[in-house]
């Protein structure tokens, strides 16, 4: 089969790789549409290498058509799934505490396993056993559900600072995980968003996407604007949507008292951030991490996109033949594009 294969940081080519073989109970899923993630660029560029092979295939968002069951009588030739990529042991400390996200065994697809940046896609039968795998509407395009993943992951951000009807939410970013967590604090209630954003065409994006103010940080002044919104308290929770460490400390200024502050973004291992831990703990604030998905928010994403609750029409901007995955990546690199697909005809 035909596959974006990685060699070694910043070494990827389009070639002809073996076909998946399967052990009894795996699936072969025909990949009809991956997209491209920040985390797929981290990897790509060597930013990222924990649990991280060489050579391997990337792109963990995708959806595609079963062409082989492996003899499980779960699933049939044709139908259309998608996957979360997250797969936990199920028996680990973590996973039995319900916290499967950071199970001490985790495997990924898109890098430990094979992903998807290939014409087809071996899941392994393990993945079955734990349903990660989770069959999509005929009404669902196959990039729409490619997107299911990235919003799986906002919504386990924003269940840990627990956005709330009425809130202020501040969202420093508006990347494609920015423009998510917009839609998604919407939905929950906020009564106000603002964006901070360099990009003045990402500040557009963000205000369709439900943002009522969009700052540029370079010629703004974000917390004099932040202030002025929330009668000089400050906002109730803040997102850091962009891995710009020194971002970090920035945000606990940006928040009232008692107000929440996710580290959302994924950061390079090579920055440190400094920070004031008397704001932190003089106004009593809540500093909280954010790690990937769990099959339920998967779940639970999927149903919001299939159902029109998260419109991710719009996100989808720039689309690319398999053969060109360097491009695509380069593309979802240069961040004129808000969502990179890959796309199998």
């Amino acid at each position: 089969m035909k596959a974006g294969l990685l060699r070694a940081p910043n070494d990827l080519s389009f070639e002809t790789v073996p076909d998946p073989v399967l052990a009894a109970g795996d699936l072969l899923v025909r990949v009809r549409a991956a997209t491209v993630c920040g985390t797929d660029i981290r990897i790509f560029r060597g930013r990222k290498t924990a649990g991280v092979r060489y050579p391997s295939i990337l792109g963990h968002e995708f959806a595609g058509e079963i062409v082989d069951t492996g003899g499980n009588g779960d699933f049939s030739c044709g139908e259309a799934v998608a996957v979360c990529p997250a797969i936990p042991c199920g028996h680990c400390d973590y996973c039995k505490r319900g916290y499967e996200n950071i199970c001490q065994n985790l495997t990924a697809i898109g890098y430990e396993i094979d992903g998807a940046f290939a014409e087809y896609i071996r899941i392994p039968a393990r993945a079955i056993e734990a349903r990660n795998v989770f069959r999509i509407p005929e009404s669902l395009s196959w990039e729409k559900a490619a997107l299911v993943e990235p919003l799986s992951c906002v919504l386990n951000g924003q269940e840990k600072i627990g956005i709330e009807v009425g809130d202020t939410v501040v969202v420093l970013g508006s990347g494609p995980i920015g423009l998510l967590h917009i839609k998604l604090a919407r939905l929950s209630g906020a009564h106000r968003v603002i964006v901070s954003e360099p990009s003045a065409s990402r500040r557009e994006a963000a205000i369709a996407a439900g943002a009522d103010i969009a700052v540029d940080p370079v010629s703004e002044d974000l917390q004099a604007v932040v202030r002025v919104h929330t009668k000089g308290l400050g906002a109730d929770k803040l997102i850091v949507a962009i891995g710009v460490a020194k971002l970090a400390n920035d945000a606990l200024s940006l928040v009232r008292h008692r107000g929440r502050v996710s580290l959302f973004a994924g950061f390079s291992s090579a920055e440190m951030a400094t920070m004031d831990v008397n704001l932190i703990h003089y106004n009593e604030l809540v500093v909280t991490g954010s790690f990937g998905l769990n099959r339920l928010q998967f779940e639970k994403s999927l149903d919001m996109i299939a159902a029109g609750r998260i419109e991710v029409d719009s996100m989808l901007t720039h689309r690319f033949a398999l053969e060109d995955i360097g491009a695509a990546l380069e593309t979802a690199e240069r961040g004129g594009a808000v969502k990179v697909a890959v796309v199998n005809a």
